[in-house]
């Protein structure tokens, strides 16, 4: 087990007996106790030390004890929080506890209930560190292939693609946008006999319909205007690999017609080439669409369709995968968390609770923007409520929000990267100091999105 630091407890109180009492009762508590006698002294503390624990007397000159209770708890939603007051109150009490005090003492305070809520919270600190590394264990035993889950349904893609991956040739993915297709399609590639050879991804909803040819099977040099040199198409290059066709279900059918004829014959002819080219691939087709419905349409080849769906893999939406909602925050968490050199370290409860109920109509890759942006704004080292975007907030908003929230984690990034940029007035090493990072990542985020605009 690895050792972690001394916890440290922060006394906040106008009283220096009071805080001679704390340091006392508390020496051999296992604890690093720091007081202030000034609530805006202790608030500064607090920013700067972060301890773990806080002990607030309720009234003190110049700020409420409540003010500071909030103002400590929205810098780090995670810092156990006690009340003490010599004036107890049920309102005062119950006001507290919904404002986020984990406890409330009166004064003179008890030096052996001190000790034992102390105690206490040590020990469940202590358990949250096992069961983080627990999780942390749990989400290296759930992956497969790079897939994280544990759920029934996600058990049961698991071993369709350990029984699929050594023998097919072609295989159709279908699920929902966001529910992880192309992360199945490279694991069957990386589970097949054919591993290391290439992996040539198509995504057939961005290509123009008069370079169908062209992308798929390449052409030569003066085939058509433009073709100033010859090149290679999707199959040509998958030679001897796999071929990975995305959102299959945008292609024509007059592309779909050429496509057959490929998978039939083993065969690609470059646009302006009378020479036919064997080639040897795996397929790998994936759409968000119900293949069959539009075959009934006639919307789709149906002996296309057939060939294609000779072995099918559903992917399940993720509200019903819910089991592996926290495996997977886990997962984002930490991946975030050591990409952008945050500490981050958790997801409060009441943040996993709204997170638990929301709907995901994005499915993985929502939650893994969600998780990406969080990880990047927070000012702290758990995730909150307030971390979170509007719609799983359970804030109504406009659609615009709901744009933002489908938006690609880079696009959050630059987003957020150009406003800290904009308020300290261009000043990239304040804007690194602010958002947490490196100055070399704010770079690298500029630069990437100077790339994405084209500029």
């Amino acid at each position: 087990m690895p050792d972690h630091p001394i916890p440290k407890l922060l006394a906040i109180d106008d009283e220096a007996q009071s805080l001679e009492l704390i340091k006392d009762a508390l020496s051999n508590a296992g604890v690093e106790v720091l007081t202030a006698c000034d609530p805006k002294i202790g608030l500064e503390t607090f920013k700067r030390v972060r301890p773990q624990i806080v002990l607030l007397d309720l009234m003190m000159p110049g700020i409420r004890g409540l003010e500071l209770l909030e103002w400590i708890l929205a810098a780090d939603p995670g810092a156990e929080v006690i009340l003490m007051t010599g004036k107890y109150s049920t309102e005062s009490a119950v006001e507290a506890i919904q404002k986020g005090a984990c406890d409330y003492l009166d004064k003179p305070l008890s030096v052996e209930k001190l000790r034992r809520r102390i105690s206490q919270l040590l020990s469940e600190a202590q358990d949250r560190r096992k069961t983080q590394e627990l999780e942390h264990e749990l989400l290296d035993a759930c992956q497969f292939a790079g897939i994280v889950g544990r759920s029934p349904l996600m058990l049961d893609v698991f071993a369709k693609l350990r029984r699929v991956a050594p023998h097919f040739r072609t295989v159709l993915v279908t699920g929902p946008t966001g529910t992880g297709k192309e992360l199945v399609a490279r694991a069957l590639h990386r589970l097949s006999p054919v591993r290391s050879g290439p992996f040539a991804v198509c995504n057939c909803s961005a290509i123009v319909e008069t370079l169908v040819e062209s992308e798929l099977f390449g052409h030569v040099r003066g085939a058509f205007t433009g073709a100033t040199q010859d090149k290679i198409g999707v199959f040509e290059y998958g030679n001897r690999g796999t071929v990975f066709l995305d959102e299959i279900g945008e292609f024509s059918l007059t592309a779909q017609s050429k496509l057959l004829r490929v998978l039939q014959s083993q065969e690609i002819q470059r646009i302006g080439s009378p020479i036919p080219r064997a080639v040897d691939v795996r397929v790998i087709a994936a759409t968000n669409r119900n293949l069959r419905s539009m075959v009934r349409d006639g919307k789709f080849r149906e002996d296309l369709y057939y060939r294609l769906a000779m072995v099918e893999i559903p992917l399940p939406r993720l509200t019903d995968r819910r089991e592996d909602l926290p495996l997977l925050e886990r997962h984002f968490l930490e991946r975030f968390a050591a990409e952008y050199k945050k500490p981050v370290a958790g997801i409060t409860r009441r943040a996993q609770t709204r997170m638990a109920i929301y709907s995901w109509p994005g499915n993985i890759r929502e939650l893994e923007n969600v998780i990406g942006n969080a990880c990047m704004m927070v000012d702290g080292k758990v995730i909150d409520i307030r971390d979170l975007p509007a719609p799983v907030r359970g804030q109504s908003e406009d659609g615009a929000g709901q744009d933002e929230i489908m938006m690609s984690l880079q696009e959050l990034q630059k987003r957020h990267v150009l406003r800290v940029l904009e308020h300290v007035g261009g000043n990239k090493s304040q804007a690194a100091e602010m958002l947490g990072i490196s100055r070399a990542t704010v770079y690298q985020l500029l630069a990437d999105a100077k790339a994405g605009n084209g500029n």
